[in-house]
């Protein structure tokens, strides 16, 4: 039956897509950090490029400080860790709708199985640009 005419099927697919988006922004948002105890965590969304000759990681850090991010290797991954820090003003406010993630994050991006040395990095319009020449 049209979903929008059957108000059966109507009620389960809206359910589940709320049980999908709820799914998703638990896993982007809230997962406990291994290392920080209870702490809660969130993940910035990642973008990967690959050439022939180097690796480019963005990584979405709007309001993060470029003095707060570490980046390193560890294994075979790529792992940025920070703080991000609520808006002064807003401490003093009282809040009605909160989406947007604050605190400790750690991400770990899987890196290919070849060797890589780091060119650059650095903190453009709230993205982290982290450039990763492949070695031959």
């Amino acid at each position: 039956m049209n979903r929008s005419k059957d108000p059966t099927a109507w009620m389960w697919g809206e359910a589940c897509d709320f049980i999908e988006r709820a799914e998703r922004m638990h896993r982007q948002f809230f997962r406990l950090a291994g290392t920080a105890g209870a702490e809660a965590a969130w993940e910035p969304p990642v973008d990967v490029f690959e050439s022939d000759d180097e690796l480019v990681v963005v990584v979405a850090l709007p309001g993060v400080r470029a003095s707060h991010v570490e980046v390193g290797a560890e294994g075979e991954a790529l792992v940025v860790r920070a703080r991000r820090e609520p808006q002064a003003e807003s401490s003093r406010l009282a809040v009605r709708h909160l989406e947007i993630p604050y605190g400790y994050f750690e991400r770990r991006i899987a890196l290919p199985a070849v060797a890589l040395e780091a060119v650059s990095q650095e903190l453009n319009h709230g993205c982290l640009v982290v450039r990763l020449r492949k070695v031959r």
